[in-house]
């Protein structure tokens, strides 16, 4: 079966990335990935906002990336320069979409200063993937990270195609509604889980939230709009295929380990 990951990080010169990795049974080297995308057959993936606006992305071919907004860089640039960056990355063709980090950033998604680059989006026909639900660090603001909030956006800009990532995670069911109301939202699975473990065990520990989830994917019943993802180097690949496996339904596998990723993020495989 072929496999797009919709969502994971490439920061491979990181004593960080290299302890999760190893949490994880991984090796976080560009080797390392690459072996492990051709055991599994997967095919393609997205890095979610790896450099600053005005630094080149170089990645491995099969590889694409969402250009990353980060507000601390940005608030040192002139707002006219940002756009501009942001264009001239969504004109290359690896780059897929526009990530935004509300909770890492203490700003709601439909604040004035993302309606330039909503605009792009849409000129661009590119995804916007959002951020939502717990984050990383203690002192990120999680109001704003609400899977809620993307409602507001989703409304106000009818043709951008948005992407809950990690499903919002606690807030499923609020992530649910706003993808269930609104034709123009996605939903990606990825970063529920970290490490690695025994899949027999894990989902006998896990049942019921597992089981949870699966009950509010199927009450949306829209597997043409839910996007498999691991958060790589954060959990162990062969382990989140296997759990993901067990959330969603075996018909519809094909749907969210490949064909949505494709076509929402425009992957000429």
């Amino acid at each position: 079966m072929k496999i797009i990951d919709a969502h994971l990080h490439y920061y491979m010169e990181n004593d960080h990335f290299k302890q999760i990795a190893k949490e994880a049974g991984h090796e976080n080297t560009p080797e390392h990935l690459a072996q492990t995308c051709e055991e599994l057959e997967i095919v393609s993936a997205v890095i979610m906002g790896n450099a600053e606006l005005d630094q080149f992305h170089i990645y491995p071919d099969n590889l694409r990336y969402c250009v990353g907004l980060n507000l601390r860089y940005m608030e040192q640039k002139d707002p006219a320069f940002c756009v501009q960056m942001v264009e001239k990355h969504l004109r290359e063709s690896q780059c897929v979409g526009i990530k935004l980090y509300p909770g890492y950033t203490p700003l709601y998604v439909s604040d004035d200063v993302y309606t330039p680059f909503y605009e792009l989006a849409t000129r661009y026909d590119k995804p916007v993937a959002i951020h939502t639900g717990d984050t990383a660090v203690s002192h990120a603001l999680v109001k704003y990270s609400h899977p809620l909030t993307v409602d507001d956006v989703a409304v106000a800009h009818p043709d951008v195609t948005f992407v809950i990532c990690h499903i919002g995670n606690p807030w499923i069911v609020d992530a649910i509604e706003v993808a269930m109301k609104n034709d123009n939202v996605a939903i990606d699975l990825s970063g529920l889980l970290e490490g690695t473990f025994d899949i027999t065990d894990f989902v006998e520990e896990h049942r019921d939230w597992l089981n949870y989830i699966r009950m509010w994917l199927k009450y949306l019943n829209r597997w043409d709009r839910i996007l498999y993802g691991t958060d790589w180097p954060l959990v162990n690949m062969q382990n989140y295929i296997d759990v993901v496996k067990y959330i969603v339904p075996e018909q519809h596998w094909n749907a969210v380990f490949y064909e949505n990723a494709k076509r929402i993020y425009g992957i000429d495989l």
